[in-house]
Protein backbone atom coordinates (compact mmCIF):
# COMPACT_ATOMS: atom_id res chain seq x y z
CA UNK A 1 0.00 0.00 0.00
CA UNK A 2 2.41 2.40 0.78
CA UNK A 3 4.55 1.78 -2.46
CA UNK A 4 1.59 2.05 -4.46
CA UNK A 5 1.15 5.58 -2.39
CA UNK A 6 4.73 6.57 -2.98
CA UNK A 7 4.42 5.99 -6.72
CA UNK A 8 1.01 7.87 -7.32
CA UNK A 9 2.96 10.45 -5.21
CA UNK A 10 5.76 10.28 -7.74
CA UNK A 11 3.94 10.42 -10.63
CA UNK A 12 1.17 13.22 -9.56
CA UNK A 13 3.77 15.85 -7.99
CA UNK A 14 5.11 16.99 -11.15
CA UNK A 15 1.40 17.00 -12.40
CA UNK A 16 1.18 20.21 -9.89
CA UNK A 17 1.94 23.22 -11.95
CA UNK A 18 -0.59 21.99 -14.82
CA UNK A 19 -3.64 22.31 -11.97
CA UNK A 20 -2.78 25.78 -11.44
CA UNK A 21 -5.49 28.01 -12.69
CA UNK A 22 -4.93 29.60 -16.17
CA UNK A 23 -6.54 32.88 -14.52
CA UNK A 24 -3.49 33.81 -12.12
CA UNK A 25 -1.02 36.37 -12.69
CA UNK A 26 2.99 36.17 -12.59
CA UNK A 27 3.90 36.06 -8.98
CA UNK A 28 5.44 39.60 -7.88
CA UNK A 29 8.42 39.62 -5.47
CA UNK A 30 8.40 42.74 -2.68
CA UNK A 31 10.53 42.98 0.76
CA UNK A 32 8.37 43.61 2.97
CA UNK A 33 9.15 44.26 6.54
CA UNK A 34 12.81 43.18 5.46
CA UNK A 35 11.42 39.93 4.43
CA UNK A 36 10.49 38.33 1.04
CA UNK A 37 7.09 38.77 0.11
CA UNK A 38 5.47 36.68 -3.03
CA UNK A 39 1.80 37.92 -4.37
CA UNK A 40 -0.45 36.62 -6.96
CA UNK A 41 -2.99 37.74 -8.10
CA UNK A 42 -6.31 35.33 -9.04
CA UNK A 43 -9.04 36.92 -10.94
CA UNK A 44 -12.43 34.97 -9.70
CA UNK A 45 -15.17 34.08 -11.79
CA UNK A 46 -18.46 36.19 -11.49
CA UNK A 47 -20.29 35.82 -8.15
CA UNK A 48 -21.59 38.93 -7.42
CA UNK A 49 -22.87 40.37 -10.75
CA UNK A 50 -24.64 43.34 -8.54
CA UNK A 51 -21.32 44.89 -7.87
CA UNK A 52 -20.36 47.10 -10.05
CA UNK A 53 -16.44 47.64 -9.59
CA UNK A 54 -14.28 45.57 -11.78
CA UNK A 55 -11.42 48.12 -11.86
CA UNK A 56 -7.81 46.69 -12.14
CA UNK A 57 -9.16 43.41 -14.33
CA UNK A 58 -10.21 41.48 -11.07
CA UNK A 59 -14.09 41.06 -10.55
CA UNK A 60 -16.08 39.63 -7.39
CA UNK A 61 -14.44 36.26 -6.38
CA UNK A 62 -10.85 37.10 -7.16
CA UNK A 63 -8.25 36.77 -4.46
CA UNK A 64 -4.57 37.34 -4.05
CA UNK A 65 -2.54 34.90 -2.49
CA UNK A 66 0.79 36.19 -0.33
CA UNK A 67 3.63 34.37 1.06
CA UNK A 68 5.70 35.84 3.62
CA UNK A 69 7.32 34.78 6.83
CA UNK A 70 6.39 31.14 5.88
CA UNK A 71 2.36 31.46 5.99
CA UNK A 72 0.47 31.61 2.98
CA UNK A 73 -2.48 34.04 2.99
CA UNK A 74 -5.42 33.97 0.61
CA UNK A 75 -7.18 36.90 0.60
CA UNK A 76 -10.44 37.81 -1.00
CA UNK A 77 -11.11 40.91 -3.25
CA UNK A 78 -13.05 43.31 -1.09
CA UNK A 79 -15.86 45.48 -3.02
CA UNK A 80 -14.16 48.88 -2.16
CA UNK A 81 -14.16 50.94 -5.10
CA UNK A 82 -11.41 52.36 -6.70
CA UNK A 83 -7.82 49.93 -7.22
CA UNK A 84 -8.22 46.21 -6.08
CA UNK A 85 -7.57 45.67 -2.19
CA UNK A 86 -8.06 42.01 -0.33
CA UNK A 87 -8.95 41.31 2.97
CA UNK A 88 -9.96 38.83 5.07
CA UNK A 89 -10.44 41.05 7.79
CA UNK A 90 -6.88 40.63 9.97
CA UNK A 91 -4.82 40.85 6.82
CA UNK A 92 -5.33 43.84 4.16
CA UNK A 93 -3.29 44.48 0.74
CA UNK A 94 -3.41 47.25 -1.52
CA UNK A 95 -1.46 48.03 -4.51
CA UNK A 96 -2.39 51.41 -5.08
CA UNK A 97 1.39 52.04 -6.08
CA UNK A 98 2.35 48.80 -7.86
CA UNK A 99 6.65 49.73 -6.62
CA UNK A 100 5.21 50.17 -2.92
CA UNK A 101 2.19 48.48 -1.97
CA UNK A 102 0.15 49.03 1.32
CA UNK A 103 0.15 45.45 3.98
CA UNK A 104 -1.12 45.73 7.16
CA UNK A 105 -2.55 43.40 9.72
CA UNK A 106 -5.01 43.82 12.42
CA UNK A 107 -3.84 43.45 16.08
CA UNK A 108 -5.84 45.33 17.77
CA UNK A 109 -4.69 48.43 15.91
CA UNK A 110 -3.69 48.21 12.65
CA UNK A 111 0.22 47.25 12.38
CA UNK A 112 1.13 48.20 8.63
CA UNK A 113 4.60 46.50 7.39
CA UNK A 114 6.55 48.56 4.70
CA UNK A 115 7.07 46.41 1.14
CA UNK A 116 8.83 47.80 -2.08
CA UNK A 117 9.65 46.07 -4.94
CA UNK A 118 13.41 44.44 -4.44
CA UNK A 119 16.37 46.25 -6.17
Amino acid sequence: MQTLLAALLVVLIPLLPLLHPASAEAAEQYLCAGDPLSAEVVAGAVDAPGIPNSSGGTVPGAFIVLQWRGVSLQLPRTNNAGVPSYSDGRWWWQALDPDQPDFAQRRGDWESYRCERPR
